[in-house]
This record gives C-alpha cells, sequence and structure tokens, in this order.
C-alpha cells in the first residue's frame, strides 16, 4: 500500500508540472513566438518527467500496466479541472462530471478482479 500512496503522490505532483507545460503558455505566453512556448514547456516537462519515471517504476511493482495507466488518467482529470477552471478562468461544465465518470467506470474494470478477490 506503500508503494501505491508514493506512486499516487508522485504522478499527482507530476502532472501538476505537465498540465502547465501543456496548458499555461496558452494564457502567459500567447503573445510570444511559438517557440519560446515550447522551449519553456520543455523545461518544465523536465521536471515532470522527474517525477513522473520514478512514480511509475514504483508504481509498476504493485500495480499492473494498466491499472498504472488508469490511475494516471484518473489523476490528470483531477488535476485538470482544478487547473482550467482556477488557472484558466475557464467555466466549470458539467461534462467535466461526464468525463469523471467515465474515467470512474474504467476504474472500476480495470481494478474489478481485485475487487472480487477480497
Amino acid at each position: 500500500m506503500k508503494s501505491v500512496a508514493l506512486t499516487i503522490v508522485l504522478l499527482t505532483l507530476s502532472n501538476v508540472f505537465m498540465t502547465f507545460a501543456w496548458y499555461a503558455h496558452l494564457k502567459t505566453l500567447n503573445h510570444k513566438p511559438w517557440i519560446a512556448a515550447a522551449l519553456i514547456s520543455w523545461g518544465i516537462a523536465l521536471f515532470e518527467y522527474l517525477l513522473q519515471v520514478p512514480a511509475n517504476r514504483i508504481g509498476y511493482t504493485v500495480l499492473s500496466l494498466g491499472q498504472l495507466k488508469i490511475l494516471q488518467e484518473v489523476i490528470t482529470l483531477s488535476v485538470f479541472v482544478p487547473f482550467a477552471v482556477y488557472y484558466m478562468r475557464e467555466p466549470l461544465k458539467l461534462d467535466y462530471l461526464w468525463a469523471g465518470l467515465c474515467v470512474f467506470g474504467a476504474v472500476f474494470f480495470i481494478f474489478r478482479s481485485q475487487l472480487t478477490q477480497g
């Protein structure tokens, strides 16, 4: 369980960097040449990878590859929605709830064998 918790923490931090690398330039660097945004995003993404690679290595010791990927998607949506609403000032949409329910379904199916063993 400790490995799963550490994986979740590292992936969450990694996703914060990833989300800023992928999307923050749309707000903060939209008047700069795209190459400047790309270089800055690569710099931010370095920190994402420094967290994501160990997270996946740790997680893979106790989770299957599919479970690790679905966990990543849950974390991505959990980080993205607050980022979109609070940082990018996008309106909170009901579509985020529907997307979350779809991801919840994916979580159920990818972890269901472990749920029924318990």
